[in-house]
């Protein structure tokens, strides 16, 4: 077999391969006992039919299409091999020539992976937030905790602020009732602005058994984006007592014996939450710098699959589980049609770049994944997933998807390498000290990871470099 490699643009190349027929007498074999199992002729048993039998009755170019359907994939990864290629998906194959007992040739044009210049990024330098807590971010934490202990009791009165009352729901756009627009028996907090727009106005003042009508604008269900006219009933008004912010109230809401011993739990749970926040804003920032440095070929092919992808999974998983179509997520976010798909490029791109760059990162500086790595990352993604990790881990391998959570793995230490090469200084000039409480390696790259893997999940399968399985188009 011989091949050759022309490139098309830096993202793609077109493989000439010329293929001697006796290269082909295996899969010409194996199509001859593939037709003779599936043929019947008088006077031969199933099976012992002579291909000159078969070349006869059904043509010689069937068994020649079988046989080099049955070929191309051999051969093409002999070719890929060959010219020490990375490529991404599946070719575009073209049978240019096929003579009977000389050669075929064929065409496979592909993308791949384009080379990359890493330039030097030590010199990143970003700015993230402070991690401060002030005494007014505990005092709202503590009335939150207090809100969930706040006891209710039934009134005979009108329904004022912060009072509870139970409703019932009827939503009509153009005079027509909604078949998911009725809801009965709902507890709402009067000034929660949990709900509809304009359902705090219709209930205030009203007491049990009062009715109001407004108009809203619907957030969710059939009815979604649309204007409606919504009728709300009183079933019952209870108001809302908290209790008393003292070290009783610390006893009930928590497992501390004062309420100061509460606030500062408060405080450390709180600066523990900016840290993490602050350490993902520096990650984002740093790899936001670092794509700035590098130009990275975006082949076309593989960003309209990556842009089909994400638009899919939003129209047909994200969006009904929410109750809604794109038209009302687009009128809700307020965008054009125009201005999502500009998005949506935009994101997809930047998941394309992400991978590429952190991936060729990894590759250079020889950033090989443990078992230990993968297995913390394994459980982690399970969790996130709601299943145990003896489910998550079989499906990711009856799904073949090892290779994507060694990838992101492997990205994530990419990146803790270039966050750590950084300069990363705090709103107040202080250089922030990113490394982990617990310093283990393999929470730092899982970490890590967790950051990157939404930019990188939806193209993973395409860029993993997986060939996949040639398919002829003779032409």
């Amino acid at each position: 077999m011989k091949s050759a490699v022309e490139t098309l643009n830096p993202t793609r190349v077109r493989l000439t391969v010329e293929v001697p027929f006796e290269e082909l007498k295996p899969s010409l074999d194996a199509a001859y006992r593939k037709i003779n199992q599936q043929v019947q002729v008088p006077g031969f048993r199933k099976g012992k039919i002579p291909a000159r039998v078969i070349d006869q009755r059904f043509g010689r170019a069937a068994v020649l299409e079988e046989a080099v359907n049955d070929a191309l994939p051999k051969f093409y990864t002999e070719a890929v091999n060959e010219g020490e290629l990375n490529p991404l998906g599946q070719p575009d194959v073209d049978i240019t020539d096929l003579k009977d007992n000389e050669t075929l040739t064929f065409t496979a044009e592909v993308d791949i992976r384009p080379e990359l210049e890493i330039p030097d990024y030590s010199g990143i330098e970003v700015t993230v937030d402070a991690v401060e807590v002030a005494d007014e971010d505990i005092d709202k934490a503590v009335d939150q905790l207090r809100e969930r202990f706040a006891s209710t009791t039934v009134v005979e009165r009108e329904a004022a602020d912060g009072d509870v009352v139970k409703i019932d729901l009827e939503a009509r756009v153009d005079g027509e009732l909604l078949e998911d627009g009725v809801a009965t028996g709902v507890n709402y907090t009067i000034g929660s602005g949990q709900m509809l727009d304009g359902l705090d106005e219709a209930v205030t003042g009203l007491a049990a058994g009062g009715t109001a009508t407004f108009t809203s604008e619907l957030k969710g269900g059939s009815g979604a984006g649309q204007e409606a006219e919504v009728s709300v009933s009183v079933e019952s008004v209870s108001s809302r007592e908290l209790p008393e912010l003292d070290d009783d109230f610390a006893q009930l809401a928590s497992e501390f014996d004062t309420l100061e011993a509460l606030r500062e739990d408060s405080r450390r749970r709180l600066s523990e939450e900016r840290t993490y926040q602050q350490a993902t804003e520096a990650q984002e920032k740093v790899l936001d710098a670092l794509l700035e440095l590098v130009e990275v070929p975006l082949p076309e092919k593989l960003l309209a699959e990556e842009i089909k992808t994400r638009k899919h999974n939003l129209e047909h998983h994200q969006l009904p589980q929410l109750g809604m179509d794109l038209d009302a997520y687009l009128k809700l976010q307020e965008k054009t049609a125009e201005e999502f798909d500009d998005e949506l490029r935009e994101q997809a791109e930047k998941g394309i770049r992400t991978q590429f760059v952190l991936d060729e990162i990894a590759r250079r500086d020889e950033l090989n994944v443990s078992q230990e790595e993968l297995t913390e990352h394994l459980v982690r993604r399970a969790q996130s997933s709601g299943m145990s990790p003896d489910q998550f881990a079989k499906a990711v391998v009856e799904g073949n998807q090892v290779s994507m959570l060694v990838g992101e793995v492997s990205r994530g230490k990419a990146l803790a390498s270039v966050v750590e090469s950084a300069t990363v200084k705090d709103t107040n000039g202080e250089v922030v000290d990113l490394e982990d409480e617990d310093e283990t390696e393999g929470e730092e790259a899982g970490g890590t990871a967790d950051a990157v893997a939404e930019a990188a999940e939806a193209n993973e399968a395409a860029t993993t470099g997986e060939q996949g399985d040639a398919k002829s188009n003779e032409s």
